[in-house]
C-alpha cells in the first residue's frame, strides 16, 4: 500500500526505496507536520490492519465454534433419545415383563452410543478453539513498535 508523498525529502513515505526508515538528516529536514501526518498516517493503516485480522480470526474461530455447537446440540439430542427409550423400556419392561421392553432397551443403547460420540467430537473440536491468538500477540507487540529505534534521531 503506498502512501501520498509531500516534498522534503521524503518523497517515498516511511521507508526508502531501499527498505529502510529515513536518515537523521533526511528527518531533521522534514517540518513537524510531515511528521505528524506520517506517524497518524502509520497508525490508521497499523489500526485498520488489526481490525481485519481481528475480523478474519472471528470467521475462523467462529466456524469452528459454530460446529462444536452443533456436535453439542447432537450430543443433547441423543442424551434426550436416551432418556426417552429408558422410560419406554422401564415402562414397557414392568408392564409387560419382557418381549417390548428388552426392545426398547436395545434402542436407547444404540442412542447412548450415538451419543457418546457425538459428544467426544464436539468436546474435540472445542478444544481446537483458541480465540484471537494472532491479533492478541500483534496488538501487544504494538507499544514495542512506537518506541524509536536506538539509532534513531537524536537532536
Amino acid at each position: 500500500m503506498s502512501m501520498p508523498t509531500q516534498g522534503s525529502g521524503l518523497d517515498s513515505g516511511y521507508y526508502a526505496d531501499s527498505g529502510a526508515p529515513h536518515t537523521a538528516d533526511e528527518v531533521r529536514s522534514s517540518s513537524i507536520g510531515e511528521l505528524m501526518r506520517q506517524v497518524t498516517t502509520d497508525l490508521s493503516t497499523l489500526m485498520r490492519q488489526e481490525v481485519e485480522l481481528a475480523k478474519a480470526e472471528i470467521r475462523q474461530e467462529g466456524k469452528k465454534a459454530g460446529k462444536a455447537a452443533g456436535l453439542f446440540g447432537g450430543a443433547g439430542f441423543g442424551g434426550y433419545m436416551v432418556a426417552l427409550f429408558l422410560s419406554v423400556a422401564l415402562w414397557a419392561g414392568l408392564s409387560n415383563v419382557m418381549d417390548a421392553g428388552w426392545a426398547a432397551l436395545i434402542v436407547a443403547a444404540i442412542w447412548a452410543v450415538i451419543a457418546g460420540v457425538l459428544y467426544s467430537m464436539a468436546k474435540k473440536n472445542a478444544e481446537r478453539i483458541r480465540g484471537l491468538k494472532q491479533t492478541n500477540d500483534s496488538v501487544q507487540r504494538i507499544p514495542d513498535a512506537l518506541k524509536p529505534h536506538p539509532e534513531g534521531v537524536t537532536r
